[in-house]
């Protein structure tokens, strides 16, 4: 395990770069409330997306939702294009489990039927219990089940990594 984890704007630029190749101008990025929302939206600059930016509430999607109950803090889902058809890339903060991810998913298809996702994260993990692999990744690093990585936003907008 890392003492420390690496500057997130970093890795975001990382991501950025090597998404840049395979970003076509029709692909919508959508980000996961909330750490993957705030991805996105660097990511939606550094690539200069043309499409606008969609950003997910999967708290209602959740497969745990009956045994964690909702989260304090539920947000609207805004995904300001039409989605069918459309070439997605989902963005996460960190993935783990593949939960979050399955669950947004199940959202998107809520929406439409897109022509194809691909899924980048600031920080892959480990501990998957479902099939997904994310496409891009800026960060994989070996927590322990019991630690947690988080991304938080200060005030001045700056993002940092943390393990908990």
């Amino acid at each position: 395990m890392p003492a420390s984890l690496p500057d997130a704007n970093t890795l975001i630029a990382r991501l950025a770069d090597a998404i840049a190749p395979t970003l076509t101008p029709d692909t919508f990025i959508v980000g996961i409330h909330t750490g993957g929302a705030w991805v996105a939206e660097r990511l939606h600059a550094l690539l200069g997306c043309r499409q606008p930016l969609g950003v997910l509430d999967i708290s209602f999607y959740r497969d745990d939702f009956s045994r964690i109950g909702l989260h304090p803090q539920v947000k609207p889902s805004s995904l300001p294009f039409e989605l069918e058809g459309g070439t997605i890339l989902l963005v996460d903060d960190v993935l783990h489990s593949g939960r979050t991810v399955r669950a947004a998913m199940n959202e998107l298809f809520d929406y439409g039927r897109p022509a194809s996702i691909r899924l980048a994260v600031l920080v892959d993990r480990g501990g998957r219990e479902l099939p997904i692999r994310p496409d891009f990744v800026g960060l994989t690093v070996d927590i322990p089940e019991h630690q947690n990585v988080n991304l938080s936003r200060l005030d001045d907008g700056h993002l940092t990594l943390s393990i908990a």
